[in-house]
């Protein structure tokens, strides 16, 4: 079962209707086309009407048929501003590193709709008995503006404690932590450039 975000947002490809599309083009029914992909009308029509989402090996199936990639039901039909709204209710808040019952910290990222984004953010949390954050790097610069509690920063390591309204940029292509202090959750706000 998939979740209301994740669902939500194979909902704004509309593959199920472009597969109609295709199909109502080429002069298809339902029955027609599970001849040729060997899959039941009754999942094509599930398919179709957005109850259902196919897995890529089905998609390719389909797509094999109409003579398209797969590329053809992610690509916008046109270009549009790219605007990406990430309602608070919708997203997604994940360990760092994965799996870890004490995580270092929380992070919920605040554009995963974008595409081709030229930044990423995130919401990042710091619980109380939250480990250090293991030296990692990545990009080319990272930005971050503290919302609550402390926060050292470590830098190639020198170290940089960070308070409610304090902000700091970085070059992140060097090892670099994070680590909470004091008696709070510390948050901020993570800006990062790939």
């Amino acid at each position: 079962m998939l979740s209301d975000t994740l669902s939500n947002e194979l909902q704004r490809y509309a593959i199920g209707p472009r597969i109609k599309t295709l199909r109502l083009r080429k002069k298809l029914g339902l029955v027609q086309l599970a001849g040729h992909t060997g899959l039941s009308p009754a999942m094509l029509s599930k398919i179709e009407r957005g109850q259902m989402f196919p897995t890529l090996p089905t998609l390719l199936r389909i797509a094999m048929v109409f003579g398209v990639g797969l590329d053809h039901f992610f690509k916008s039909d046109k270009e549009e501003p790219r605007i990406a709204v990430v309602r608070k209710h919708e997203r997604l808040k994940l360990p760092s590193p994965p799996g870890e019952k004490n995580p270092a910290f929380l992070f919920e990222s605040l554009d995963y709709p974008a595409s081709d984004r030229r930044m990423e953010a995130y919401y990042a949390e710091f619980p109380i008995d939250s480990p250090p954050s293991e030296p990692h790097q990545h990009g080319s610069a990272e930005f971050i503006y503290v919302l609550s509690g402390r926060l050292v920063v470590i830098v190639d390591g020198k170290e940089t404690a960070l308070a409610a309204g304090d902000a700091m940029y970085f070059d992140s292509s060097v090892p670099h932590s994070y680590r909470r202090e004091g008696e709070g959750t510390s948050t901020a706000l993570v800006v990062i450039s790939p």
